[in-house]
């Protein structure tokens, strides 16, 4: 007590040693809380992220943050706690509570850093009051109704991109599918929700003019679960400070695109852009929000076809099991109902969203003010929880040999693999273009198995990295394909 007594006197004592002291004993005093009192310190995980968001802001920035929290699944369980007041959940009966029911957990404040030009969009709000009479005025374009009715056009972008596949195949020389696949999808999503195609396949360009412009809010990611001050900051700084040409005229092209799209937008137009102008929002957000649809529409889809392509050249046995599937319906040619309905296909495609990864990480929700208890477990108010793609699909107890590309297990897919697939979210924050998306898919399927442009493709990369971002992104930008 006398060594105590004399240390706090010496501290009082002496101002200068106060203000060194006094930092590090409140840093002490507060990893002590977070590892021992916080109302997550039951939640199993490795000491640093207890302590600190370092760990998930580092592991988000190098793009290893699905892939490493999977590692602490199989160490420390179902439950990882990955930020002092974050957990990730790999157990599929959580999505229900977090992501369906009630419409769901409300999202984590970090979405608003995808925002665009000041603006929220659809995705990027954590306000459920501000979604959803923008949702409702557009959503009816995404019914299968709508669909149907634009089936023509979006066959048409299709068989555009297919052509084009067979022109570089004939020159020997590696092909970067993905570019190819991200022009389908610029073009698709622009030609069904715009009525304007924006004609990417028609570029001649070693990358797409849209790519960088999509790239720049791929690389949010890194900086996802910054708070939105901070993020505002570094994207000011990073606009100011580190420019880049290309991403730039990439930018300037999207912009000069879509404000063309809307000054040129009729009163009664049933467009995207024409049903928001409709419901009274200004130019400037219906600008922010097609951008978004772009951005969205183009990558993940992008990701999603390239994958089955590469997969289907790698495994020229099930290419062979497709094209006989696809060929021996020969009265199906351009109907997509039909499409739709072909089993092998459509496991092709569900198998490809499985493994593609164009979204792996977390989709981060706040529990509410009730707290919540699942399956004993009590999360408390305000701590952030969610489920990721990357930790529900490669589940090996779900999925065997969950890395494979085996498009077989759809055939006849168990209740809990329907459980755990989770490529486009779940409830009425999942992706709002997912049957635009999936349609897009099944499509362009049915016409690789029907033209046969696969016949003699090899891969060039042994494997295709990515960057575990919000939205994935390959290292190097191709996956490439060459002909015998």
């Amino acid at each position: 007590m006398a060594l105590q007594s004399l240390f706090s006197s010496a501290i009082v004592a002496h101002p200068i040693v106060n203000f060194f002291f006094a930092p590090f004993l409140l840093l002490f005093i507060r990893s002590i809380y977070r590892v021992y009192f916080h109302p997550l310190s039951h939640i199993p995980g490795p000491i640093l992220p207890k302590l600190t968001s370092i760990f998930l802001h580092y592991h988000a920035y190098v793009g290893d943050e699905a892939s490493t929290i999977h590692r602490l699944h199989e160490r420390y369980g179902p439950y990882v706690r990955v930020a002092p007041n974050e957990v990730d959940i790999s157990d599929a009966e959580a999505i229900p509570s977090i992501y369906v029911s009630k419409g769901g957990f409300p999202k984590a404040a970090c979405y608003a850093n995808f925002d665009i030009d000041g603006h929220k969009t659809i995705f990027s709000t954590i306000d459920a009051n501000y979604r959803s009479p923008r949702a409702k005025a557009v959503v009816p374009l995404f019914s299968s109704k709508a669909l149907r009715e634009n089936e023509k056009a979006i066959w048409g972008c299709v068989d555009r991109m297919v052509e084009r596949l067979k022109e570089e195949a004939k020159t020997k020389k590696p092909v970067n599918v993905l570019n190819l696949t991200r022009s389908l999808a610029v073009d698709a999503v622009s030609t069904h929700l715009f009525r304007e195609n924006y004609d990417g396949v028609s570029e001649r360009g070693l990358v797409l003019s849209v790519s960088a412009f999509v790239d720049a809010f791929v690389a949010v990611g890194r900086f996802f679960y910054l708070p939105n001050i901070a993020f505002t900051w570094l994207e000011w700084a990073v606009a100011r400070w580190m420019p880049d040409p290309e991403t730039d005229d990439s930018m300037m092209l999207v912009d000069k695109f879509v404000a063309t799209l809307v000054a040129n937008t009729s009163e009664k137009s049933t467009t995207y852009p024409g049903r928001l102008l409709a419901a009274g929002y200004s130019d400037s957000e219906v600008k922010a929000q097609c951008k978004d649809l772009i951005f969205a529409g183009t990558d993940s889809t992008g990701m999603n076809l390239a994958t089955i392509m590469r997969n289907l050249a790698l495994y020229p046995e099930k290419y062979e099991r497709l094209k006989e599937e696809v060929r021996s319906n020969a009265t199906l040619d351009s109907d997509a109902q039909q499409v739709q309905a072909l089993p092998y296909l459509n496991a092709v495609v569900k198998e490809g969203l499985r493994i593609s990864m164009a979204n792996p990480t977390r989709l981060p929700h706040v529990v509410p003010a009730e707290g919540w208890t699942f399956k004993s477990t009590y999360f408390p108010a305000s701590s952030i929880v969610g489920c990721s793609a990357y930790e529900l699909h490669f589940n090996s107890s779900i999925f065997p040999e969950p890395h494979s590309f085996k498009p077989e297990r759809w055939l006849n897919p168990t209740e809990a693999m329907s459980k755990y697939w989770f490529a486009f979210g779940a409830g009425s924050r999942a992706c709002i273009a997912r049957n635009l998306a999936t349609l897009e898919l099944q499509l362009a399927t049915e016409r690789l198995g029907r033209s046969g442009v696969l016949d003699g493709a090899n891969i060039v990369q042994r494997e295709v990295e990515i960057y575990e971002w919000f939205n994935s992104k390959v290292k190097g930008e191709r996956i490439d394909l060459v002909w015998e």
